[in-house]
């Protein structure tokens, strides 16, 4: 009679072979999988495991794959300055797909406002900002001008309204 060491040595390289023998009794037409199996069940396997194998690599490769032009570049932008007197609104428009972000500090001397507009390539207005009446005031605004067009604003104008004066700006997309 073998020591207990001796049968757990002997039958560690008989684990796939019970394994394989369980496997049989339980699928016995599942043994002889490949295109000259006698089973015609064991082709469908096959094409299965195949179909399946295929599904998992293509998934993997779409989904760890960046989508084409997601490395995209930064949006342009442009610089403004309007100043009548003491007062001014400078800043930088950033040109966006359906919108223009107009950030800046808006310097109000006495009480006056700032208006921005938005322009779509046929002309007709889009979308408006104002900062609504401020006095004697400096302050920093961020305000999101809609465009919602294919494309975006071709132009915004902005006007600053001071006390009696305006004065406005064209700034074209660069």
């Amino acid at each position: 009679m073998r020591s207990i060491a001796a049968k757990r040595t002997a039958t560690l390289p008989n684990r796939f072979a019970t394994a394989l023998f369980h496997f049989n009794r339980l699928m016995p037409h599942a043994t002889a999988i490949g295109p000259c199996s006698p089973h015609p069940g064991d082709r469908m396997k096959t094409h299965l495991t195949a179909t399946l194998g295929s599904i998992v690599l293509t998934a993997g490769t779409l989904l760890g794959a960046p989508a084409a032009g997601a490395q995209s570049a930064p949006y342009p932008s442009t610089a403004f300055d309007l100043t009548i007197g003491a007062s001014s609104v400078r800043g930088t428009l950033t040109w966006r797909d359906r919108s223009v972000e107009a950030a800046g500090t808006h310097r109000a001397v006495g009480c006056n406002r700032v208006w921005f507009s938005t322009y779509g390539a046929s002309g007709n207005e889009l979308g408006t900002w104002n900062s609504g009446t401020r006095c004697n005031v400096t302050y920093q605004f961020n305000a999101v001008l809609p465009a919602d067009v294919p494309g975006g604003a071709a132009s915004v104008r902005i006007c600053l309204d001071a006390n009696t004066a305006d004065k406005c700006a064209w700034y074209n997309r660069p």
